[in-house]
């Protein structure tokens, strides 16, 4: 295909790929389109697996997929709109009854103490996208900045016992959670915040988005596999996608991410999903070993913004 039937066959997909697509690529901000999330397939489907006591699935963290925390996070990255009630009740309701001790949100009845880095990074992200009450969400900036560690990086295992080393999982999310907060046009911890996300995304590309900083070698293969949803996992392209939707300019340091993921590329332009994080799920919104339209627009639009699109838009390396 070329780019014009990339883009119709984009277009042929879910009214949320719709939206992206007109807004990402083709540079026309559709609030029509993305009035109809709601209303029609994928977000429909997730909406209406709401429970009548506000969460989806059993509580906030659990069961994995179903949870309330990671419908929240399909919901956002489907951009729903960012003033849907429905959802803004639910994140009122977290906060409301979820908190741990140390400012973050506690994951289950049993975890008052400590919260989890990732999973505060991640909630940052959809409560900042729904734009919840800046001075509701003080205490999890707060708690995230607390957990900067020497390499600049943000790993989860501290609250369970320390870490020495960053993780690439963690630093992502909250890179994703720092972003939003900041495009939602927050102030809080301002400074704080922009040190962090510098040291994180340096921690990233000191690894070359997926290398040992130490013998080069890859750190773990799943890394390279193209994965959607992602959940807290990290992956090449979500890392990269993270870049440009940051508005990050390019550093050399990110080329041997781009270059696996234009091998990936099908001989009609478009991207597989290759793998599906087990665990339970509403419904699926792509099967893995197919072509994939979420995959597909996320690379199209990385190697947009780092002006790759042109030069390789025929090619595969």
């Amino acid at each position: 295909m070329d780019e014009k039937q990339i883009i119709e066959w984009l277009l042929g997909g879910d009214v949320s790929i719709q939206y992206q697509v007109y807004r990402d690529m083709l540079g026309t901000v559709r609030k029509d389109i993305q009035e109809k999330i709601a209303n029609e397939g994928w977000g429909k489907q997730f909406l209406s697996k709401r429970n009548s006591n506000g969460h989806w699935g059993d509580r906030f963290y659990q069961p994995k997929w179903i949870s309330s925390h990671y419908t929240l996070l399909d919901l956002r990255n489907i951009c729903i709109s960012p003033e849907n009630e429905t959802v803004k009740e639910t994140i009122e309701l977290i906060l409301e009854t979820c908190q741990a001790d140390d400012g973050g949100i506690r994951l289950g009845p049993s975890t008052s103490i400590h919260s989890d880095v990732c999973v505060n990074g991640m909630f940052l992200n959809y409560a900042s996208y729904f734009n919840t009450e800046e001075k509701k969400l003080c205490s999890i900036v707060d708690s995230i900045l607390d957990e900067i560690m020497p390499d600049g990086g943000f790993n989860c295992i501290t609250s369970r016992g320390g870490a020495r080393h960053s993780s690439l999982h963690s630093t992502i999310s909250v890179l994703e959670g720092f972003s939003e907060f900041q495009k939602a046009g927050y102030t809080y911890q301002k400074k704080d915040i922009e040190s962090a996300k510098q040291s994180a995304e340096e921690f990233i590309l000191v690894h070359r988005l997926f290398l040992s900083d130490r013998t080069g070698k890859i750190i773990n293969k799943d890394f390279l596999k193209l994965t959607y949803p992602s959940r807290w996992k990290y992956d090449i392209l979500r890392s990269l996608d993270y870049f440009q939707y940051a508005d990050i300019k390019w550093d050399e340091r990110m080329e041997a991410a781009i270059s696996v993921i234009l091998k990936k590329r099908n001989n009609n332009g478009t991207w597989n999903i290759q793998a599906a994080h087990p665990g339970q799920v509403h419904f699926v919104m792509e099967k893995a070993g197919t072509p994939s339209r979420w995959n597909t627009l996320r690379a199209l639009r990385v190697l947009e913004h780092f002006k790759i699109l042109k030069n390789y838009s025929q090619q595969r390396l």
